[in-house]
């Protein structure tokens, strides 16, 4: 049986620990993320949709991959598409914008080291 003494918890699953399921989801979306192709994916959509012709010369990657990634982040909800003509445009949703954000000031803080403790 599980026993934390810090909060007094019978099992590993009680009320203190209700975020469970919200780091399982979240270390989903993170490792899909770890993908070098599908960040360059996610950073050119950054600004404005995109077709799938589009991202092959951008990114020189292949049809079927590019494909096959933006079907991975669709399915995680990062990735959505329209039909444009006779083309489909792929945007970041709300999520994807979110996940992207985080990602840049993450990156910013560090390039531009710790501004709070004054770290370099």
């Amino acid at each position: 049986m599980f026993i934390s003494k810090r909060c007094d918890c019978l099992s590993k699953f009680s009320q203190c620990c209700k975020f469970y399921k919200d780091t399982e989801k979240l270390s989903k979306d993170l490792s899909l993320l770890s993908a070098k192709s599908r960040l360059d994916i996610l950073f050119h959509l950054k600004d404005r949709p995109h077709c799938v012709c589009d991202l092959i010369s951008h990114t020189n990657m292949s049809q079927s991959l590019i494909s096959h990634h933006l079907s991975d982040l669709s399915i995680a909800g990062l990735v959505k598409s329209k039909r444009e003509g006779k083309y489909m445009d792929y945007y970041l949703t709300t999520k994807g914008k979110r996940f992207l954000n985080a990602l840049l000031v993450m990156l910013n803080q560090k390039k531009g080291g710790d501004k709070k403790n004054g770290t370099p």
